[in-house]
């Protein structure tokens, strides 16, 4: 592994793995099992071991997003994975897109956006969140994220550059839907994220008042399984619904 990188360390106690996030950096990462030396992370490439100073046996990982979503530390609910999957697959986010983002938070959407997208520049407005945030893309080893302090619609006001994708989730976005034509590129995707039906019709309705054609608005909803000897269901204790998805082009 190479200095300064993030890694993640899973080990299995008692039947149930649990999972780290630490960095190559020299200094002793403490965990109830024991101390880790990552200085020795430098000689070991992902897949190896490394043995606290307890004997606890850990496997070494280079993190992935899901790993980042599970694991930084949070400022706020972040946007769930099946929801980050409808933006990319429905906007059509790819390795050569600019993507305009509002209501960083923790930084989720953003690790995921810049693990696809040439650029992500990610607009929050509380200082606090976004030091978090800057901390989380940092170990998720993104240096394609830019996160700035800021109202997204005094930049999109302005109209002086234009990105393929523009994704709101922030608290007023149906407001904000009719700057957001102005700092898209022409056939580029507006996506926002609801957390109630009554701001997803506004969403819907400024959408339409504003030009964009192919408005549609989605809900977001998935179904964990149980898998017991018994058989098989969908899981009691899981909430299926998120919010709902708003996707409109320029």
């Amino acid at each position: 592994m190479k200095e300064n990188e993030t890694v993640l360390l899973r080990t299995r106690h008692k039947d149930k793995f649990r999972e780290y996030l630490t960095t190559v950096s020299g200094k002793q990462f403490h965990c109830e099992f024991g101390i880790v030396e990552t200085a020795e992370l430098r000689d070991i490439e992902p897949g190896g071991t490394i043995v606290s100073h307890m004997g606890q046996q850990f496997s070494v990982i280079r993190p992935r997003a899901p790993d980042m979503f599970r694991l930084a530390k949070r400022t706020g609910a972040p946007i769930m994975p099946k929801d980050v999957g409808q933006i990319i697959s429905h906007a059509g986010i790819n390795s050569s897109d600019r993507i305009l983002e509002a209501g960083t938070g923790s930084g989720v959407l953003a690790i995921y956006l810049g693990s696809v997208a040439k650029e992500v520049i990610s607009y929050e407005i509380r200082e606090d969140f976004v030091e978090n945030a800057r901390a989380n893309l940092s170990m998720a080893g993104l240096s394609n994220v830019e996160v700035r302090c800021g109202d997204i619609v005094d930049v999109m006001r302005q109209g002086t550059d234009f990105f393929d994708a523009i994704v709101l989730d922030i608290k007023d976005s149906a407001e904000s839907v009719k700057y957001a034509c102005s700092s898209l590129l022409d056939g580029g995707f507006l996506v926002v994220y609801s957390p109630f039906i009554e701001q997803a019709k506004a969403v819907y309705l400024e959408a339409v008042g504003a030009g964009f054609y192919s408005v549609h608005t989605l809900e977001c909803m998935e179904r964990e399984l149980s898998v017991s000897e018994r058989g098989t269901r969908p899981a009691p204790a899981r909430v299926g619904h998120t919010g709902y998805l708003t996707f409109a082009r320029k």
